[in-house]
């Protein structure tokens, strides 16, 4: 043990066994935990300032070898972090389960520091080497932490704040770190809270991978939440049998381990078999059903895969043991997008026509008049259907991202470091469709490179030796109005060319005339899990009469919300949320209308856990703002960009 002679161990001594006098200035226990081990175990002197210690270069790529797909699916979620955190200074760093800095994200106002207390790759921070920090008293704790300032042990890092979240497997097993690393001089809860999240993206998609030969749900009790950080993952066997749940999954179902899960049929766990389930997701274009939990009733949203390396086959041959599938004769996945609508019908048959050629698609709407769900109708329905149906927002990811979901990374880039053997999305679709989505919103630097992909039929990565070939058919969407993006110079007008092989405007649900149809159709996918439930004439008068501003995506939140605040199973206009009037209302243009459209899948994130903490403090703003560690009018600033009132 270290004898305490200088002026800060003597403190930290002090603040350990309990002799201080201001009781260690509010530092946590948890900090008051790794300091013992830095005095008791590791010997360490915090005024001591010996080199960082780094592993050897080959070492370092054998730890990132060892750790090809954590790295992988990281660094998406790093990208997406340093994009929500650019400007405050924070950098984003991953380690691996010993500490060692796996990978990287600077921002240019702490390169300085970075470089100055050894935040570089293969540096080690566990705590024998880096003293109480966030990252090494992460691994410890095996819990979310904030290292602010003076609670760093090592004096060199004391100008540090440090936020760090942990990564398990899906075996439960502490695997690596997520932190954010700056020197911001306030402890900044909002930011562990967006590490926490992206840490459990990683966890997902580590989860997602290695079931990728498995049947598996995932499932919350929102439906918008399904395919976020918080959903519940259950992965299942051909039989119907659960194999493993992550954390989420346990937590939502109230299960302490996953041995209370393991073995048991999905019928167990639900009111709902794995054939039935998957099904109906197939049915829905997978979009998120409602089901119920078995033992206590409690309601969940739930879509279920099969296994990738079955692709299509995978789905039929489960849902053949259980319910036969019964569509109507003749009628394809594109029949069911319309019931007697004459543009709709019109759309249809135009699809249909070009199934089997090689034309691209272009979709015009407004938001939330069914875009994607089209194209995916139109994949199912087309000879490519067991093969991948990927799709990319162009709209939701940073230019830098787009560029290497859609084309691939240079090898050795920082944000590459282990994306080899990671395939771009256009690659990924190879024999398939590949789905853009708000193709309006592609940088401009990039619209050349998919031009060229569609006229060469290749991809070329950055860096790259020779292109891939590749067969995709392409259907794009937007709801913008591409010709005068090009008068502003903001679209090639030759890809524009390129992409308008077909195209085809999806009304608004105001316009449709077959709403009646439609309002039935959405409201049987809603409430598949209580049969009993039915609407009144009333009310479908009701619902066809109002305008409906956010389209069928506003109409099934509708549904949902009267389905599950329903005090009757005939449901009547008097069960209409309370912001949702008979009289009809003026139509507003999409683009305008406030809530989650405008914001990406990280910036929903964000909103959710900002709700959470907002019911927890029951709404008290200057609470909630002193418990982020942030002013009151930053906190409303930031409730404004995530459309919370």
């Amino acid at each position: 043990m270290l004898q305490p002679t200088g002026t800060r161990v003597r403190f930290i001594d002090s603040v350990v066994r309990g002799r201080s006098r201001n009781g260690g200035s509010g530092a946590p226990e948890y900090v008051k935990r790794s300091w013992r081990r830095c005095l008791d175990e590791y010997g360490l002197d915090p005024d001591s300032s010996p080199d960082p210690v780094v592993v050897s270069r080959q070492d370092l790529l054998a730890r990132k070898e060892r750790n090809l797909e954590l790295v992988s699916f990281a660094d998406v979620e790093m990208a997406n972090l340093y994009q929500q955190l650019a400007g405050s200074g924070y950098s984003i760093i991953l380690t691996d389960r010993d500490g060692v800095l796996l990978s990287y994200y600077g921002d240019p106002s702490f390169k300085r520091a970075a470089s100055r207390t050894g935040l570089v790759p293969g540096a080690a921070w566990s705590e024998r080497h880096g003293g109480t920090n966030g990252m090494g008293t992460c691994l410890h704790e095996r819990a979310p932490v904030i290292v602010h300032r003076e609670q760093h042990f090592l004096t060199r890092n004391t100008g540090l704040t440090c936020c760090a979240a942990p990564v398990f497997d899906p075996r439960g097993d502490l695997v690596a770190v997520l932190d954010a690393s700056g020197e911001s001089d306030r402890a900044q809860q909002h930011t562990l809270v967006l590490v926490n999240m992206s840490a459990q993206m990683i966890e997902n998609r580590l989860f997602l991978h290695r079931f990728r030969d498995a049947f598996v749900v995932r499932f919350h009790s929102r439906p918008e939440l399904v395919g976020m950080w918080s959903e519940g993952i259950i992965a299942l066997d051909p039989a119907g049998a659960v194999i493993a749940a992550d954390r989420n999954a346990l937590f939502q179902l109230g299960c302490k381990s996953a041995h209370d899960l393991v073995n048991a049929p999905l019928e167990r766990v639900f009111d709902i078999s794995l054939p039935t389930l998957i099904q109906r997701s197939h049915k829905q274009s997978f979009h998120p059903l409602p089901i119920h939990e078995a033992r206590h009733g409690g309601r969940f949203f739930a879509v279920a895969h099969g296994p990738e390396s079955k692709g299509r086959g995978g789905v039929t041959q489960v849902a053949m043991r259980g319910e036969p599938s019964t569509p109507t004769a003749g009628r394809s996945a594109l029949d069911e997008l319309h019931f007697g609508d004459p543009s709709m019908a019109r759309n249809v048959e135009a699809a249909k026509r070009v199934l089997s050629r090689d034309i691209p698609i272009l979709l015009l709407g407004e938001t939330g008049t069914g875009k994607e769900l089209f194209a995916r109708a139109l994949h199912a329905a087309s000879e490519r259907a067991d093969k991948p149906f990927v799709a990319v927002n162009c709209a939701s990811m940073p230019e830098a991202e787009i560029q290497i979901e859609l084309f691939g990374c240079r090898p050795g880039g920082i944000a590459a470091a282990s994306r080899e053997g990671r395939p771009s999305k256009i690659v990924q679709a190879d024999g398939g469709t590949l789905f853009l989505d708000e193709i309006g919103d592609l940088p401009y630097a990039l619209q050349a490179r998919l031009l060229h992909v569609l006229e060469e039929r290749e991809v070329i990565a950055p860096g790259a030796q020779a292109p891939i070939k590749v067969g995709i058919r392409l259907v794009s969407a937007t709801h913008c109005k591409l010709e005068e993006k090009i008068r502003r110079g903001e679209f090639r007008e030759d890809l524009f060319y390129r992409l308008q092989g077909l195209m085809l405007t999806l009304p608004r649900l105001a316009d449709r005339t077959d709403k009646r149809g439609l309002i039935r159709h959405v409201f049987a996918q809603e409430a598949a899990a209580a049969p009993k439930v039915s609407l009144s004439e009333d009310l479908i008068d009701a619902l066809c009469s109002h305008q409906w501003p956010g389209n069928i995506r506003q109409l099934r939140n509708v549904l949902r919300a009267m389905i599950a605040l329903r005090t009757s199973d005939l449901l009547q206009p008097a069960d209409l949320p309370s912001d949702y009037g008979l009289r009809p209302r003026p139509a507003q243009p999409a683009a305008h209308a406030p809530g989650m459209d405008s914001l990406n899948p990280l910036g929903r994130a964000e909103r959710e856990a900002l709700l959470r903490e907002l019911d927890l403090e029951h709404g008290n703003i200057s609470h909630l703002a002193r418990k982020l560690g942030i002013g009151r009018n930053t906190l409303y600033r930031k409730m404004h960009r995530l459309h919370i009132k």
